[in-house]
């Protein structure tokens, strides 16, 4: 029986105190939690709570908020200590018959392991407080504009007690997202868990996979794995694109038939505990790669397992798209589809094909794009217990003229998830076929 894997409690706590730690004496960070939406029939969406709320908390409610205040020990102005403090919707007989039981402010604190906690309907009036007295301000504007106006209106009140609130109001995401980039080992686990879950998905839609059917056909297999496996839904709306669809990066529609002689791209990925997967590939409809097919998935697949070997501590972000791009220009260029290298112009960075339209790799954990971790000097350079993703492709559309007529209308990408480990790359979805006899094989076998 598999060992359910969880973040716990300590971890949470320690992800506060190092967030804390990270803030200047006196400072109050405000993290507002997801709320929920209605979905246009009377109903309300399905909930998400949001992700730097849920790294730090762990609390799955809607509607609730969070205040960090760090004490004033390090400036010498009294000695007071850390907080960390919740405010949650109260607990109501009538809302729990229909929504189910709510924690309530009453057991939170306990529960997960904070300071206080205190029912929503006392928040106005208890950050009025906490924002008057800080020393500075940190919270994320611009992302939930009732929100901002509700701070905004805590700001004023302070000012109209006569406080001194903060005049510095500074991004929460620059601390926090550093804090996010590294991977614990519990993290790691519940990756690899979404990994394994969303491989499996992969692989039923590669065994179902044959002409006649459609795109929707393999979604639905998708779906089915992901939930048999325990996630509960899809990190991302998955991309089944048959043929020239897949030349469409965001294609969703996913409604076409599926072509004998054609290639077919899925894109899609589990969420499993709050931790998302990204995996791509690509193969044949029929179960056999054509010559002209597999000469652009070999010059895909090549250029993914150089940007893997990239992927080194010590190495810039960018070395692995560097490496990726080197390989598909030369690729392109032994087509015919490209300028052969003596003939490119020289650019710093290299110039990139319109075949090769987007980078190769974005960081991947709570957000399937995951947070961006700017530096202020733009160089970032990759660390043990990062993840992020590995996807080269090349796509050739139907209308590319200036294409001889048998390599338009195909797209390939490969995508994988490596966790970077001080021995080298790991990667968390090698158990989804990539080799083409590998696909192949398990094509023809069911």
């Amino acid at each position: 029986m598999e060992v359910m894997v969880t973040i716990s409690r300590r971890e949470y706590a320690r992800r506060r105190r190092a967030l804390l730690h990270r803030m200047a004496p006196g400072a109050v960070a405000v993290v507002p939690g997801a709320g929920v939406f209605p979905s246009g029939s009377g109903l309300e969406a399905a909930f998400r709570q949001d992700s730097d709320f849920w790294y730090l908390t762990g609390f799955a409610e809607p509607d609730a908020v969070l205040a960090l205040r760090r004490g004033r020990e390090a400036a010498g102005k009294g000695g007071d200590q850390d907080e960390a403090i919740l405010f949650c919707r109260a607990r109501h007989a009538r809302e729990e018959l229909y929504e189910g039981e709510r924690l309530g402010p009453e057991r939170a604190a306990k529960a997960l392991g904070l300071d206080a906690a205190h029912p929503t309907a006392e928040l106005d009036e208890r950050m009025v407080g906490l924002v008057g007295a800080a020393s500075v301000l940190h919270c994320s504007l611009g992302e939930h504009p009732g929100f901002d106006q509700r701070l905004s209106g805590w700001l004023a009140q302070a000012r109209a007690k006569h406080s001194r609130p903060a005049e510095d109001i500074l991004g929460l995401k620059p601390l926090l997202h550093e804090l996010r980039l590294v991977k614990s080992a519990a993290e790691i686990a519940l990756m690899r868990r979404a990994a394994e879950i969303s491989v499996q998905g992969h692989l039923r839609a590669l065994r179902a996979c044959r002409p006649g059917l459609t795109e929707g056909d393999l979604e639905a297999e998708l779906l089915y794995g992901f939930l048999r496996g325990g996630a509960r839904a899809a990190a991302y709306p998955s991309i089944v694109a048959g043929g020239a669809n897949a030349c469409v990066l965001h294609y969703m529609a996913n409604n076409e038939p599926l072509k004998k002689d054609d290639l077919v791209l899925i894109d899609a990925g589990c969420e499993y505990e709050h931790y998302a997967c990204d995996l791509t590939r690509t193969f044949p409809v029929d179960g056999r790669f054509s010559g002209r097919q597999r000469a652009l998935y070999e010059i895909v697949l090549e250029a993914q397992r150089q940007a893997i070997a990239a992927c080194q501590p010590g190495a810039l972000f960018d070395a692995p798209d560097a490496a990726a791009l080197a390989v598909m220009q030369d690729g392109l260029a032994g087509l015919g589809l490209y300028p052969p290298a003596d003939e490119r112009p020289v650019k710093v960075p290299p110039e990139r094909p319109a075949f090769c339209p987007h980078r190769t790799s974005h960081w991947l954990g709570l957000d399937v794009h995951d947070c961006r971790g700017d530096r202020p000097d733009g160089v970032r350079t990759l660390e043990p217990g990062m993840v992020l993703t590995v996807e080269p492709g090349l796509y050739i559309p139907p209308g590319a003229q200036a294409v001889p007529k048998k390599w338009r209308g195909m797209g390939v990408r490969i995508e994988d998830d490596v966790l970077l480990r001080a021995e080298g790359p790991e990667v968390l979805t090698q158990g989804a076929p990539k080799q083409v006899s590998d696909i192949e094989g398990v094509m023809a076998h069911g």
